[in-house]
């Protein structure tokens, strides 16, 4: 007897830690790691909001955020990132791939975002240690209230019935 198979969604709206508040034009600051080891998603869904400067927001500006992971646990992660909250140099190119860009082009204006798919980024695989890395493009300052950003996910997974 055949059984068909499912999406069933994780608990919504699971924190990210990064630190966006005050980010400087230019700017690259990397999440902490999420550990996917024990619950086995097949993808994740990140979203959220993101105020903009209050001032010399560019009409063309942007936040790109990029997926990064591992192969062997948790040592190793793309694009040199360390897996804590924290400031990070890109190369030019960077080593990672978008999964999403967040067109921010008004003064003090909070934009929601997503929902991006992490696993894109893997070609359709979620690694067992994920995270994000966001890069302001708005030619000003992020602004600095942390309550005014906030990034999110829910894990996604088959389920058989």
């Amino acid at each position: 007897m055949a059984g068909d198979i499912k999406l069933k969604y994780g608990t919504s709206g699971q924190t990210i830690t990064v630190t966006l508040a005050s980010l400087a034009n230019n700017g690259v600051r990397e999440s902490t790691v999420i550990d996917n080891s024990t619950n086995l998603f097949i993808d994740a869904l990140v979203g959220g909001k993101i105020k903009s400067p209050a001032t010399a927001t560019s009409t063309t500006g942007y936040v790109t955020i990029y997926a990064y992971g591992t192969v062997d646990g948790g040592t190793l992660y793309s694009e040199e990132a360390t897996g804590t909250d924290a400031a990070i140099t890109l190369t030019s190119v960077p080593n990672l791939k978008i999964i999403g860009t967040i067109n921010i082009v008004a003064n003090a204006t909070t934009y929601n975002f997503g929902p991006f798919s992490v696993a894109s980024a893997f070609n359709g695989i979620l690694p067992d240690h994920w995270g994000l890395i966001f890069e302001n493009k708005t030619a000003g300052t992020l602004d600095s209230t942390g309550s005014n950003h906030s990034v999110k996910y829910q894990g996604v997974c088959n389920q058989y019935t």
